[in-house]
């Protein structure tokens, strides 16, 4: 079976793939034909997940490294990796006991093994913002407190981590409307690129926010799940239980194994496009995704097969004619 990689990647306002889960329909697609790598923005939908047994759940920082040729991913069991999740100190008692009803709800429905919480020293300190370039980011005063919890669940056997940070309440209600970026996948994005680098596991974010009532309006469909649910923490404990682990010894796939990489049409300067084509992997880059960044492939004279549509693509590959 070939395999592939779907990237869309987080906070740079992609049309597709730039809300809750919108992007899954695609991967889904492309799973049944090819195993195939997804960052957990692909994928990730509050209490809904897009992820499948033949998607590796591959966050950001590591999916860098990976097409780096710096590590490779070894595959486990469907839902056996052991999670433990880390929750910022801030986050309040009635917002947390949420947040455990999720993870014990998780446990019952799908068996998955979770060995248990930390809960961070200090308060994590996440604040958010989308900057004048149209891209979502952001700050976190101490890193440092989440990974030493993160360090105690790994000691305690857990393989990969969940991170759940108190954020502040977004005002705006542009993201709801289908406008603009996610304005809290940048600084998400800081937060487990940070401890993918320091400790090598598979890692993703949820935020918390203290304001836990349901929206009743009806918000852009694309950002639907987002607006139904108190709690984001279900699609990363769905993706981590399957994530594969991560390797420096070159003994699992290796992005020499890579048959193609999907990407938003403008965003083709990415460190995946990049080491890609310089191992002469096929690129498809989709013209109806566009994003706030506009890097095309001409513009920074990058080789990709262009293609207009993702259902293009999917007809393409399903039939071999690419």
């Amino acid at each position: 079976m070939k395999i592939g990689a779907f990237i869309v990647p987080t906070g740079i306002g992609a049309s597709i793939g730039g809300f809750a889960g919108d992007a899954s329909i695609w991967a889904r697609k492309f799973s049944k034909i090819s195993k195939l790598i997804v960052n957990p923005n692909v994928v990730n939908a509050a209490c809904f997940s897009g992820i499948t047994n033949n998607m590796l759940y591959v966050e950001g920082y590591s999916s860098d490294e990976f097409f780096r040729k710096r590590i490779t991913l070894l595959p486990v069991d469907f839902e056996s990796n052991k999670i433990g999740i880390v929750f910022d100190k801030a986050i309040s008692k009635r917002v947390l006991n949420v947040h455990i009803n999720t993870i014990n709800a998780v446990k019952t429905v799908y068996g998955i093994d979770i060995i248990g919480y930390e809960i961070t020293e200090e308060d994590a300190g996440v604040s958010f913002y989308v900057d004048k370039s149209g891209i979502s980011t952001g700050n976190v005063n101490n890193l440092s407190t989440i990974k030493n919890a993160a360090e105690k669940l790994i000691n305690k056997g857990a393989d990969a981590i969940a991170i759940v940070c108190k954020f502040p309440e977004d005002e705006s209600n542009d993201y709801a409307n289908g406008i603009g970026v996610d304005p809290v996948g940048g600084v998400e994005a800081i937060i487990s690129h940070y401890i993918s680098k320091e400790l090598q596991v598979p890692c993703a974010h949820a935020p918390a926010f203290e304001n836990l009532e349901i929206s009743t309006e009806v918000v852009d469909p694309r950002a639907s799940a987002e607006y139904i649910t108190p709690t984001f923490l279900p699609c990363i404990l769905l993706g981590l239980s399957s994530a594969p682990k991560i390797s420096t010894k070159n003994d699992g796939i290796s992005v020499n194994d890579i048959d193609f990489l999907i990407v938003p049409y403008t965003a083709a300067g990415s460190i995946p496009v990049l080491e890609a084509a310089k191992l002469g992997k096929k690129i498809y880059a989709i013209k109806e995704n566009h994003t706030e960044i506009n890097v095309t492939p001409e513009k920074i004279k990058q080789k990709c097969v262009i293609i207009d549509t993702y259902r293009e693509l999917w007809e393409l590959i399903k039939n071999e004619k690419v």
